[in-house]
């Protein structure tokens, strides 16, 4: 049983440090956000089987938001000045309390457009965070500007977004993506100061890990439908289909996420400035990937509203968006050019085709399959 000290100064972590991994307590607080991942994700399923995709994508990018950027902060300030003494584990349990909470209030977030639970949430992470930044600042002279503009900036940002709360709820979405746009500002304005110390292995595994963890949700998703309609005897050639392709979307997924190492891209501060924000796009794609697989198994044996199209396009459409943030953001960089590079953003319009055609689901598996085999990735997935 591994014990921690009772305090130690929160010196930066050396950025070239050896052997720098996630640590147990990181996995268990990525284990801890998978429940409010699933959460969304089942929501997102529901809401567009009953053919109510117009709200549910709105309420998803508003919740995904929450819970992408709050597991973003975290982790950018864990590489830097991970402790890993009592008060910092306090600090990271208290975390994760926020999430749990965040988790519990999705379902009213969507039913009802009420956000009050997720703000509650959202605040108990992000004051645990200020604390963070606070006590960073106190012990590391040379990083302390920077720490105090993160501080002051989390604080601003969410006593702006309690004030939203109080805003009309017809306002409220529809102002969601300026709110959003001024917390994202905060690090970019805390890093003008003075460049964080982040270790750009640690930070390219901490993204691989989440990752491997939205994709296996995809993949809990797909199988939980699946179970369902095979129990209740309702099994149909359709449903096979659909559940073949969504294991060769789910497999590939991860196969041309893993192609190419991260870490190098992450030496310039513009670059990682882009690289993490856009992952934004590419967890909000792999967890939209599972809800869209669960609509297709319940329009598979008659148990969904929407349409044969609509219910494809609840996997092509995040499937070629994860697809083209991919290759801008994995592929591009490393110069992969030519007929080569142009492999990605063709297969993604081949996908998004694919949403007219009976058997969408698999045809699709079988588009992302083949760019796996094209030739476009290394032999053996770096490690």
């Amino acid at each position: 049983m591994s014990s921690a000290p009772l305090h130690r100064p929160m010196a930066a972590r050396d950025p070239e440090e050896e052997h720098r991994v996630a640590t147990p307590l990181e996995l268990f607080f990525d284990l801890c956000f998978v429940v409010a991942v699933a959460q969304i994700a089942g929501e997102l399923h529901h809401y567009v089987a009953d053919d109510h995709a117009g709200h549910a994508v709105l309420s998803f990018l508003a919740g995904w938001f929450a819970i992408w950027w709050a597991w973003m902060n975290v982790t950018w300030f864990a590489s830097a000045y991970d402790t890993d003494d009592v008060p910092y584990r306090i600090a990271l349990l208290v975390t994760i309390t926020g999430a749990l909470i965040l988790a519990a209030g999705v379902t009213q977030a969507f039913e009802q457009g009420d956000f009050l639970i997720i703000a509650i949430g959202y605040t108990v992470m992000r004051a645990a965070l200020i604390t963070l930044w606070l006590r960073a600042a106190r012990a590391h002279p040379e990083g302390r500007a920077t720490a105090r503009r993160y501080a002051l900036g989390l604080a601003v940002v969410q006593a702006a977004w309690l004030g939203w709360l109080l805003l009309p709820p017809g306002l409220q979405l529809p102002l969601f993506a300026a709110f959003a746009a001024c917390d994202l500002a905060v690090p970019v304005w805390a890093e003008l100061a003075r460049r964080t110390p982040f270790h750009p292995h640690h930070i390219a595994e901490r993204y691989g890990l989440f990752t491997l963890i939205v994709l296996g949700e995809s993949v809990l998703s797909a199988t939980t439908a699946v179970r369902s309609a095979v129990d209740t005897q309702e099994a149909t050639a359709r449903l096979f289909t659909v559940a073949a392709g969504g294991l060769l979307i789910v497999f590939s997924m991860w196969w041309l996420y893993f192609a190419k190492p991260a870490a190098e891209l992450l030496l310039s501060q513009r670059t990682a400035f882009v690289w993490g924000y856009g992952h934004y796009l590419v967890f909000g794609a792999a967890a939209a990937v599972g809800a869209g697989l669960a609509v297709n198994v319940d329009h598979s044996v008659h148990h969904a509203a929407v349409g044969r199209v609509a219910a494809a396009a609840a996997v092509t459409l995040p499937v070629a968006l994860f697809l083209v943030v991919l290759w801008l953001l994995h592929i591009r960089p490393h110069q992969v050019g030519g007929r080569q590079g142009l492999l990605f953003p063709l297969t993604a319009a081949l996908v998004l085709a694919a949403t007219l055609l009976p058997a969408a689901v698999l045809v699709t598996g079988l588009l992302t399959a083949a760019l796996v085999a094209a030739g476009t990735i290394p032999r053996h997935p770096s490690r």
